[in-house]
């Protein structure tokens, strides 16, 4: 049986490049840069690349990066793009959670939720992580955003994605945050590429500052930072608060 995360994007790739939360990718891929130093020889893993946005603007920008998702249209997608721009990308069909990589990347970017946090359990998620451990070479960056849990905890999350900047695309219907295992249920309609709109019942883990730096700390990272993940402005200038709907992670193998 397929899970939400595979029905969500079986035909749903050329529609998601036009979702309000996929637009940021210039200014993030700059964060990136810094972290790195602006060193381009750097190889980089882009963990649920989905259509290949930030491993395509990095290319361009000079480095190295394979990106891997285990969505096969929006692989393909992500290779059309590259073509278009004749940009040399492994764009490779594997789950984040079983990964064939050993110290081979300099840093292991996963962003706009992919892959971590969806997985049905906390352990599958915690399997994610490990498998970015896996994947870097000692003193690689990892650099990651997830559900902020102290969100939910003061504010409605069907607000959040009612308001202006979540109004067109995809729309959410949340039908009950759980306080035990902090998930949130919720209703997703969206339009796929064919048009035809499709309503899926999914089921996401938000986690707290601590949890992300206690697993992090339990897999041999260190250097953790956590900061305000804003759309397509990424900045160690922002301190996470319960106003911010995401986190940005950093930490270093």
């Amino acid at each position: 049986m397929k899970q939400w995360y595979e029905k969500l994007f079986e035909n749903y790739s050329r529609q998601y490049d036009h979702e309000s939360f996929t637009q940021g990718t210039a200014g993030e891929c700059d964060f990136i840069e810094q972290e790195l130093n602006f060193d381009s020889s750097c190889r980089i893993l882009d963990i649920g690349c989905g259509t290949g946005r930030h491993a395509i603007e990095l290319t361009r920008r000079g480095y190295s990066v394979t990106g891997i998702d285990l969505s096969a249209a929006q692989l393909k997608r992500a290779r059309e793009k590259a073509a278009e721009e004749h940009l040399a990308i492994d764009f490779l069909q594997h789950d984040a959670r079983n990964l064939p990589f050993e110290t081979d990347f300099d840093a292991a970017i996963m962003l706009c939720e992919g892959a971590f946090p969806l997985m049905e359990t906390d352990e599958m998620n915690f399997e994610i992580l490990a498998q970015a451990e896996k994947a870097l070479k000692t003193q690689g960056l990892f650099l990651f955003t997830t559900l902020n849990g102290l969100f939910p905890l003061h504010h409605s999350i069907d607000d959040f994605h009612n308001d202006g900047s979540q109004a067109q695309g995809a729309s959410y219907k949340s039908t009950g945050f759980d306080l035990m295992t902090f998930r949130d249920c919720n209703v997703t309609t969206f339009t796929d590429d064919e048009g035809k709109e499709h309503r899926i019942t999914c089921n996401e883990r938000y986690y707290v500052p601590s949890e992300i730096t206690w697993m992090l700390k339990t897999l041999g990272f260190h250097s953790i930072e956590i900061f305000k993940a804003e759309l397509g402005a990424f900045s160690r200038k922002d301190a996470l608060s319960t106003e911010d709907y995401e986190m940005l992670v950093t930490a270093r193998k």
